[in-house]
């Protein structure tokens, strides 16, 4: 099994100075480069102390210069908001930098206060975001190309430089069917939903595979990471507090942007998890509990093991990319469950 971290740069409540958030991270990363992980994936997100990374790009940059064996990751760029050209330009320069460690994830973005700063209509989000992967990865497959699409135009552009790696390795966020849909028409990678249940996951998991060979792409040759938040402490009521105050605070300050306050998605659409919260607050069920019993990953050692063993079965899981909520969630696994699987 591989495993990577998928890195937020949280800023709760704002009690510590912003370079402790950086500093805190950064310590936690050169662990990794350290430990056997196959890479640290950035999150982007603008506006919003939830994560103050608002450039994964410059952040992989530094990252780059400060490791020598963990992949850099991008999880994702929200493409919707580049111009398509800069962005295939900062990517390919950012692989260039870490002598072609990137794997390069690219998503839409759900926050209606980020497409609204930006002046992206919700509804074009989806529609622009397939548009930009496409330019990113035509030109970087081309020397030179020209592009008439529905939002960009032009003709006969070179774009420098190219990324060291050829082809680099691509993955695209995908919740929705839709998303799922077109994932498998284009035969691109994946990165599955952070906070759906187990078993959704593994009902989009073969919902895509089969997508993939409908579409004559090869369905079992690729890494799908699995991105999974880690609540873990010595005993399973410390972990389980873990949880709940991760689940708390993405509840305040993540999750309910995402189904724009128990609605629908920036992009108009509804994914299967935010159903399934409404249906638990619907019916008078504890929200933070499912989280935690049916999302997260929670648990002492012992526990967490024989879930991953487990979900190594029934998904299959062969990637696995943790979101900490805690510090000490990330030692405690990093040292006592990551040696079991490597």
């Amino acid at each position: 099994m591989k495993f990577g971290v998928l890195q937020f740069f949280s800023w709760p409540g704002r009690r510590n100075p912003l370079e402790v958030v950086y500093d805190r991270a950064f310590d936690r990363i050169r662990m990794m480069d350290a430990s056997g992980y196959d890479a640290v994936w950035l999150a982007e997100h603008h506006f919003s102390s939830y994560s103050v990374c608002p450039s994964v790009h410059m952040m992989g940059t530094h990252i780059a210069a400060h490791t020598k064996n963990i992949r850099i990751g991008t999880a994702v760029s929200l493409a919707s908001f580049y111009h398509p050209l800069r962005l295939a330009e900062e990517v390919a320069l950012l692989d260039q930098l870490s002598d072609g460690r990137v794997n390069w994830g690219a998503g839409r973005g759900f926050d209606p206060t980020e497409h609204r700063i930006f002046g992206i209509e919700p509804k074009e989000s989806y529609p622009r975001f397939r548009e930009a992967v496409d330019i990113v990865l035509t030109a970087w497959q081309n020397d030179k190309f020209s592009y008439d699409g529905e939002y960009w135009q032009f003709e006969d552009v070179e774009v420098l430089p190219k990324p060291k790696q050829d082809p680099m390795p691509v993955w695209v966020a995908a919740s929705s069917e839709n998303a799922l849909d077109w994932a498998g028409e284009e035969g691109h990678s994946i990165m599955m939903d952070p906070h759906a249940t187990f078993e959704e996951l593994a009902g989009k998991r073969q919902y895509y595979q089969d997508k993939l060979v409908s579409n004559g792409h090869p369905g079992n040759s690729r890494d799908i990471p699995m991105a999974r938040t880690l609540a873990m402490a010595d005993t399973l009521s410390e972990a389980t507090e873990v949880g709940r105050r991760g689940a708390e605070f993405m509840f305040g300050s993540y999750l309910r942007k995402k189904e724009n306050i128990y609605g629908k998605t920036a992009g108009g659409e509804k994914t299967m998890q935010i159903d399934a919260i409404n249906k638990t607050i619907r019916d008078g069920g504890d929200p933070v509990a499912k989280y935690v019993d049916e999302v997260a990953i929670c648990g002492d050692p012992a526990k967490v093991i024989d879930h991953l063993q487990e979900l190594e079965e029934t998904v299959p899981l062969e990637y696995l990319m943790v979101a900490p909520l805690s510090h000490s969630s990330f030692v405690t696994f990093t040292e006592k469950v990551m040696p079991k699987f490597l």
